[in-house]
């Protein structure tokens, strides 16, 4: 896979920039949570596609419906994309959950839990 040219990676950051304002503050979609947020954005080098991941304050069970409500959403999404950046080609959107937060949340859970037992030795040891 070939690195992102400087051009592309100041692309994505300015696609992500306007999206996160579009969801939070223009998406009026009740299944869309009100705590989504754009983690990443990647624009393919031709501006034809553009794969955001985000993530969603929810339950697992409304993930499908939040991602419908995005996916209904993306062609306004689009003329927002186009209206606020000038760029040749206005990329179609993918969206995607992202995973990495609640993963993160997991593992530390697991990691309190694991050194729970060894703290509670180290204290009767030093009694």
């Amino acid at each position: 896979m070939r690195k992102n040219s400087v051009k592309n990676t100041r692309i994505n950051a300015e696609v992500q920039k306007v999206l996160a304002e579009v969801i939070r503050s223009e998406i009026k979609d009740p299944r869309v949570p009100e705590f989504t947020s754009v983690v990443d954005v990647e624009c393919a080098p031709d501006l034809k596609t553009c794969k955001v991941w985000v993530s969603l304050l929810c339950e697992e069970e409304e993930e499908a419906q939040a991602l419908a409500g995005l996916k209904r959403a993306e062609g306004y999404m689009k003329s927002q994309l186009a209206k606020k950046l000038n760029l040749r080609n206005t990329p179609e959107l993918r969206f995607y959950v992202d995973k990495s937060i609640a993963y993160g949340n997991h593992m530390a859970k697991l990691i309190e839990e694991a050194n729970r037992p060894r703290e509670k030795k180290e204290e009767e040891d030093d009694i």
